[in-house]
């Protein structure tokens, strides 16, 4: 039986295919170029082979090895990265230094920005980032004029933290199983968030419509993910979950603190549902977005994950909207005040 290239899973000869770019084999799931990333592997091939000293890697842990290539261990390998969007899988080293993000560790990180800079200005960066383009999404002049200018702050940190707060729940997910991850900004994501910045400031400026604007500066990268098995399952399932659980959290305190707040409960309630915004679109199970490889591992949880995020998007969008008279977030008087 053959292998594929790309997870090393084992195939039947009459479900193998063999890409014509690169000349590999792969498996149904990636036997597509853009699947397996053909371009990086015929670089890797045509690049010249980095020898492993076996001193050098004599304290790693039989756990961070890579079992499929147990019987092969004094070969040489071909160091290798590529960048899907969350991930950065390495599926053709044998070991992962104890500390792969150490620019002595010999590993190339593929589509990261600033690869060996610390991960506090990483998530700076990320941050900054976000919460401006928060600040032009969601500035309106009737705020201003109403003297709700903190309304657009509040909103943007919110769609900071609804940002991080989903990336974390991959990083966290991915140390509890021993794997090497840490928050880096990605080349191209950050080509279209300045982009879209750039975009959403001119129109600002100018008052014309803005395009949509597209904030990815950065994502989780883990070493160690080989297949789509439970591990990855469930370290790509983390971060929509972890959008349910706070847009969650949101939805309930925008019910059961004082109407007398409004429009602070209100803000909430839409902070809510920012949450379950971004955790829906990363469940389409398409591209580089969680929702693919979740449906993969186990369509019963996809499911219920998808359905949840419907549900209470559906449940915060009708009380955000809901006329005042029937508003659970204004007070009597406001209501008798409309009438």
């Amino acid at each position: 039986m053959v292998k594929c290239y790309h997870c090393g899973v084992e195939l039947p000869q009459n479900e193998s295919y063999k890409c014509d770019k690169c000349g590999q084999i792969y498996c149904g799931l990636h036997k597509n170029p853009i699947d397996h990333e053909c371009n990086i592997v015929i670089e890797s091939l045509t690049s010249q082979n980095i020898q492993i000293s076996p001193s050098a890697y004599s304290e790693i842990h039989i756990s961070q090895r890579n079992s499929q290539f147990s019987e092969q261990e004094s070969e040489e390998t071909l160091v290798r990265g590529t960048t899907d969007g969350s991930y950065t899988w390495y599926r053709q080293e044998k070991y992962i230094p104890d500390d792969a993000f150490n620019p002595d560790s010999g590993i190339e990180f593929k589509g990261i920005l600033f690869p060996y800079k610390s991960e506090f200005i990483h998530l700076l960066i990320g941050a900054i980032l976000i919460f401006v383009i928060g600040l032009i999404v969601f500035y309106s002049p009737q705020l201003i004029r109403m003297d709700l200018s903190w309304a657009i702050f509040l909103l943007a940190s919110f769609y900071t933290t609804a940002f991080l707060f989903h990336e974390f729940g991959h990083r966290q997910v991915a140390k509890h199983f021993g794997l090497q991850t840490k928050f880096r900004l990605l080349t191209f994501g950050m080509i279209l968030t300045v982009f879209g910045l750039i975009s959403g400031l001119i129109s600002l400026i100018t008052g014309s419509i803005s395009l949509p604007i597209l904030a990815l500066p950065g994502a989780v990268v883990v070493l160690g993910l080989d297949k789509v098995d439970r591990t990855t399952g469930l370290c790509k399932a983390a971060g929509p979950i972890v959008n349910l659980v706070y847009g969650s959290i949101l939805l309930i305190i925008s019910f059961i603190i004082p109407k007398e707040t409004f429009p602070l409960n209100l803000l909430i309630g839409y902070a809510a549902a920012l949450n379950f915004m971004l955790g829906l679109f990363n469940m389409i199970p398409i591209g580089i977005l969680d929702g693919q490889n979740i449906w993969k591992w186990n369509k019963s949880i996809y499911l219920g994950i998808f359905l949840s995020l419907i549900l209470l998007l559906i449940i915060a969008y009708v009380n955000i909207y809901a006329p005042i008279q029937s508003s659970l977030y204004v007070t009597e008087s406001i209501k008798a005040a409309a009438t």
